[in-house]
């Protein structure tokens, strides 16, 4: 498996990942204003911050693969 392909992966792995955190913590939050909780480990706050940081990571691994793209092909 070449580097390539390995970041294509994580990249998407991480963007899906994110995607479901976004979604858990939105259902979460419309939960707590019924007066309901689907989970008791963590705020939805904290699930939004760590589906933004996944998303950080799938920016940064983005502008890498476009770097190494134009470097290859100016």
């Amino acid at each position: 498996m070449n580097l390539e392909k390995l970041e294509s992966v994580v990249s998407r792995v991480f963007f899906f990942g994110a995607f479901l955190l976004f979604v858990f913590a939105v259902l979460e939050r419309l939960a707590h204003q019924f007066g309901y909780s689907i989970q008791q480990l963590t705020r939805p706050v904290t699930l939004m911050e760590t589906a933004a940081v996944l998303l950080v990571f799938v920016i940064a691994i983005q502008l890498r693969a476009m770097r190494e793209t134009l470097k290859r092909n100016p």
